[in-house]
């Protein structure tokens, strides 16, 4: 997964305002502040200084810095030390620091493309009281 030392297609620096839409077939790292919609067919970087307000759909998603927004990944979600996530996350990795500061609804997908609930469901459903 790409992360904070790995080269980025594109970088939205530090002191830099976004608003709008950004699609991006490569990956994008953000430093500076961007509200409005991503999408990216790779990663997404929130750099420790990143603030940004939109959902978003990536492969691998990192997030160093504040998020207010939903997340889904493909491939892992991960939230460093400074980071800060007001939001849900779908994905089949997520891996959380010490120090990372979040609020929301999780759904790990264990890399199945089925309904997780219903999955969970089915699988507690499986056994009789009796059989334990």
């Amino acid at each position: 997964m790409a992360g904070r030392n790995d080269s980025m297609n594109s970088v939205i620096g530090p002191g830099s305002i976004f608003e709008g839409k950004f699609y991006i077939s490569g990956s994008l790292k953000i430093d500076g502040k961007f509200e409005g919609e991503i999408k990216t067919e790779d990663a997404l970087v929130v750099g420790e200084t990143g603030k940004i307000k939109t959902n978003i759909t990536a492969k691998n998603v990192v997030v160093a810095g504040t998020m207010i927004g939903n997340i889904a990944a493909e491939n892992e979600v991960r939230l460093e030390k400074s980071g800060k996530l007001l939001g849900d996350i779908t994905s089949p990795l997520l891996n959380i620091q010490p120090g990372v500061m979040a609020k929301g609804n999780i759904t790990i997908t264990g890399g199945q493309k089925k309904d997780v609930r219903k999955v969970i469901e089915e699988s507690y459903g499986g056994m009789k009281l009796s059989e334990k």
